[in-house]
């Protein structure tokens, strides 16, 4: 990992790698590799509703309870029946009672009468139509006028089970909850739910160049970034991060890190390492404890990238040798080891959202591989989206990402993209 100015490994860029990008997968063959071994496997847990926020939803939940429970006044007003009104004349009604949230009506309302209903209180036997104060043609301390044409019956009223019915579906299973899921659930009168447990995930940097936050500078080195991109961004996503440092250049501590990812470890993720430079050992690694499935796609940034699993006697974990560039890093984890770990995790979604906006600036492209450039999503006087480059788009400019609040996404196919052209975007907004 580095900084915002230096690429993690200057061999990197290997003369021996091609520049066909045509020989190399397509971001979504890589993805299809990925899906094919990036299963679930079900474990659950119970826990407290205050402590499920950002969970996994293990089994559909089903609606003990209607909700709401019963009919109820949607409004401060008048509660009566529709069927006391007139299409052509005013009517006035008796007011012999009233009825507040937690303290029902007790009685029957008749032909003529009506009572003051306060919002979410019981509607009362005998009325079907609530009236608010403000519409009313008149009132006093014992009657109230009802104006001509008062409305549809069942106006301003909640029926029991409009929201929700009892054995009903609240929330399906592979849910990643909400704020408001939560208090969904605590409407329903539950206090703890069954969720997927947490998905474990080792991650660590290698490289010689690589410092820690707190050693000295050294001429040729650069601090360590890429893990604590990789740690936000697995805490956000709801995983057990396992951080293991920096491991340097060497082939026996490398394996070493990787045997030792591998037994405590669903998945592992590494940064740098997987080009062919002499000194990128990750994908070397792999190849001895493990198998691997890719390790280029035809993407920018983040084309060297390893995928495979990794085996440590009886145990085995998914591995994604990332770039080392920090960019290349987010990318490759946003769009393909995100939506690997939210699958193993058994959530139901795990794709990003790609939305539409037109680009003020020109995007030079090339057919033939997906890339991705940082843009600034905002709207327009006339209301379109519209999104902006962040200005130089190397993949060293860790700057860059967090100036951004979106991915422009430009597709395999798509060439060179001229201004006032519609593109793809992809929020950060819930990701990062």
């Amino acid at each position: 990992m580095h900084s915002s100015s230096h690429p993690t490994h200057t061999s990197s860029s290997a003369p021996n790698v091609k520049a066909d990008d045509t020989a190399l997968l397509s971001l979504n063959e890589a993805k299809e590799k990925i899906a094919s071994l990036s299963k679930h496997k079900p474990a659950h847990e119970t826990l407290a509703l205050t402590t499920a926020l950002g969970r996994v939803l293990a089994q559909d939940l089903i609606s003990p309870i209607d909700v709401p429970a019963h009919d109820n006044a949607a409004m401060d007003g008048y509660a009566f029946a529709s069927s006391a009104a007139s299409a052509t004349d005013e009517i006035t009604l008796s007011i012999i009672g009233s009825a507040l949230a937690g303290a029902p009506f007790q009685g029957q309302v008749n032909n003529g009468e009506c009572i003051r209903i306060m919002t979410g209180a019981v509607m009362p036997a005998g009325c079907d139509s609530v009236i608010p104060y403000e519409k009313l043609s008149a009132q006093t301390d014992t009657h109230i006028t009802l104006p001509a044409h008062v409305g549809s019956p069942g106006a301003h009223r909640r029926l029991r089970g409009e929201d929700l019915q009892r054995g009903c579906i609240a929330l399906k299973k592979g849910r990643i909850l909400t704020p408001a899921d939560l208090g969904l659930l605590a409407s329903l009168g539950l206090t703890e739910i069954r969720v997927e447990t947490r998905l474990r995930v080792a991650f660590f940097s290698t490289g010689d160049e690589i410092l820690a936050q707190g050693e000295a500078s050294e001429h040729g080195c650069v601090y360590d970034s890429n893990r604590y991109t990789l740690l936000g961004m697995l805490s956000r996503l709801g995983c057990v991060a396992i951080d293991l440092g920096i491991i340097p250049d060497d082939a026996a501590q490398l394996e070493s890190a990787f045997r030792a990812a591998c037994q405590q470890a669903d998945v592992i993720i590494t940064s740098g390492g997987v080009s062919q430079g002499s000194a990128d050992l990750t994908r070397l690694t792999m190849s001895r404890l493990g198998d691997i499935a890719f390790w280029q796609i035809a993407m920018r940034p983040g084309r060297p990238m390893a995928f495979g699993t990794i085996h440590d006697g009886t145990q085995s974990a998914l591995l994604f040798g990332l770039p080392g560039n920090p960019v290349a890093v987010m990318t490759s984890f946003y769009f393909l080891a995100r939506p690997a770990l939210l699958r193993m995790m058994g959530a139901e979604l795990t794709e990003p959202l790609l939305i539409p906006a037109v680009t003020t600036t020109q995007l030079d492209k090339k057919s033939g591989r997906t890339e991705f450039q940082r843009g600034i999503l905002k709207r327009n006087l006339r209301g379109q989206l519209e999104v902006s480059v962040t200005g130089t788009q190397g993949s060293g400019i860790l700057r860059s990402m967090s100036e951004a609040n979106c991915m422009i996404v430009l597709h395999h196919h798509q060439d060179q993209v001229q201004a006032g052209e519609v593109v793809d975007v992809a929020l950060f907004e819930g990701l990062i």
